[in-house]
């Protein structure tokens, strides 16, 4: 792992550990830096869903609920 020096405003990092519930200034940052990537590659995902041509077989198909016996 690479160690970095940063400036960080620290009114800004207090209330993101508070509101994050970490208690390391390096817990947060990693946490703030896996949010970003989770939201923007969501926004990826968002896209190529919504922009994908379904067949009326898969707008039909029957919802698959967590934990259902499938067979």
């Amino acid at each position: 792992m690479t160690v970095t020096s940063i400036d960080i405003d620290p009114e800004k990092l207090k209330r993101a550990k508070e509101l994050a519930g970490t208690s390391s200034n390096r817990e947060t940052v990693d946490l703030a830096l896996r949010t970003l990537i989770a939201v923007r590659r969501q926004t990826v995902a968002v896209e190529r869903i919504i922009g994908r041509a379904f067949t009326p077989d898969q707008i039909d198909a029957p919802p698959i609920v967590p934990g259902a016996d499938r067979t």
